[in-house]
């Protein structure tokens, strides 16, 4: 018992090193597993289940806005990344190519996907003709590769799930719209969903997307201070229809290029999951993407077994016909205090408590993983009160994540400030920018601190710049990042 006790427990506390807390979770939840192939790992039923919930719902939202799935190959000729030279010098030094097939060097080699622009800019050439043909509504789920040099479980690997939208359209103004409408898709499942908030934006140009004419981005913060890219949209304008030929007959019968766009959203919602929301004990997963949202543990000792199993059971059902995902762990060669522990550590929402007393009373006693309330609950209300205990425990986790970023967070005005903050605390800081390439590249180099985005609702808006002191162009949103 005392193995099983030191497998729950054994966690490196956040404040002693926030790195290996991190490992130590995804490896104690049982989420991954690294491969024998460096840089990539296995998802294990637990961690895939978090990504299939992920994609469930945001494939739900994509729908919901018209778009449709499809699939394209995961091998892409050399050539067409030639053809967007911005575009292939961004992405070259994380591609793998295929040079050999069936024991013979290939004619042309073949780019491991990084992401699909390229392809999705041949495919749609030969499907685009006519205004009559717009726009086209696409989005894909699959795996890229980019042969990261350093790699962290969820956050950075060489392969990873994600989707890609990619939508072709008559205009520049319906494309930006869509730039715009799919940001707005991503923060409010991000915040809804997942319960991260997140800072909405635009990026600068030197953080865009490769071959992008405006990529804007949602940013959340970890617990460690640093920030990770939640997800991106980019305006591609005629960049890519200009490379591929994607042209269309217009209203007035004149050839025009496609305006495009793309975004995407990756596994690395999984790794700022568990860094926004985790804590000493291990996993703290919001109801609405938990694999397993309420544990039920029969307490007691084995002579009540009989009393206690059959109405748990009862409940069982009750709460998985109303949609509930719940389970029971009702083993018998582990404590109750052991399952509390591990389901803890395992981030569950809720647990349910059911011994010979309670069906006597006929209540139940559910324990938020969060706060730690206790509350006693009738067993004729339970679906009721489980419901509503879930969604109180989502919103505390959204508020929680809130405050931890408002306490870290800092509008500051000048680099020594900001050097200062970055060396005692950790987080964000808002400061003034004059647009200039130069400064931007100071405040990394100095301070290891990258601009996230320009948001959209800037705490303050600043005047001068935080490095020359002339006058700031945009407030910035800075920070140390994943």
């Amino acid at each position: 018992m005392a193995k099983e006790k030191g497998f729950v427990t054994e966690i490196t506390p956040q404040s002693e090193d926030f790195s290996r807390w991190y490992i130590d979770v995804i490896k104690k939840a049982e989420l991954m597993d690294y491969s024998p192939v460096r840089g990539c790992i296995v998802f294990r039923p637990e961690g895939y289940e978090l990504w299939e919930n992920i994609q469930r719902d945001l494939d739900r939202r994509f729908k919901e806005t018209g778009h449709r799935n499809a699939y394209f190959p995961l091998f892409i000729p050399e050539s067409f990344f030639q053809k967007e030279k911005e575009h292939v010098e961004g992405f070259n030094p994380e591609l793998p190519w295929v040079t050999e097939a069936a024991g013979e060097k290939l004619e042309e080699r073949l780019a491991v996907r990084p992401t699909s622009e390229t392809m999705f800019g041949h495919m749609y050439a030969k499907w685009i003709q006519s205004y009559r043909d717009l726009p086209v509504l696409i989005n894909q789920w699959a795996n890229v590769v980019r042969w990261e040099k350093r790699t962290l479980p969820f956050l950075r690997t060489s392969e990873f799930l994600w989707q890609e939208g990619h939508t072709a359209h008559e205009t520049e103004q319906e494309a930006r719209e869509e730039t715009m409408r799919m940001l707005h898709v991503y923060r409010d499942f991000v915040q809804d969903f997942l319960a991260i908030p997140v800072i909405m934006g635009q990026k600068t140009p030197s953080e865009k997307f490769a071959g992008a004419v405006d990529t804007y981005s949602i940013e959340a913060m970890m617990k460690d201070g640093r920030a990770v890219q939640a997800g991106t949209s980019h305006y591609l304008g005629t960049n890519f229809a200009v490379a591929f030929d994607i042209k269309f007959l217009d209203r007035e019968n004149q050839l025009q290029f496609t305006h495009t766009t793309s975004w995407g959203v990756s596994t690395r919602l999984i790794g700022a999951l568990i860094m926004v929301h985790g804590d000493d004990r291990g996993l703290a997963l919001p109801p609405k993407v938990a694999p397993t949202q309420a544990i039920m543990i029969p307490i007691g000792p084995p002579k009540t077994r009989d009393v206690v199993m059959p109405r748990v059971d009862e409940l069982f059902a009750q709460l998985k016909q109303a949609g509930v995902r719940v389970r029971v762990d009702d083993r018998s060669d582990v404590s109750p205090g052991w399952k509390f522990n591990e389901y803890e550590m395992r981030g569950v929402p809720l647990r349910i408590e059911i011994g010979p007393r309670d069906c006597e009373n006929g209540q139940a006693v559910l324990v938020s993983r969060i706060s730690g309330e206790k509350r006693i609950v009738q067993q004729a209300n339970l679906v009721e009160e489980v419901e509503r205990m879930l969604e109180e425990i989502h919103n505390d986790m959204f508020e929680r994540a809130k405050q931890f970023r408002e306490d870290n967070f800092r509008s500051l005005d000048t680099l020594d400030e900001m050097k200062a903050f970055l060396e005692e605390k950790r987080g964000f800081v808002e400061a003034g920018w004059c647009g200039s390439a130069a400064c931007e590249k100071t405040v990394k180099e100095e301070t290891g601190a990258t601009s996230r985005n320009i948001p959209f609702e800037p705490t303050s808006h600043k005047s001068t710049c935080l490095v020359c002191g002339e006058k700031a162009e945009h407030t910035v949103a800075f920070a140390r990042a994943y």
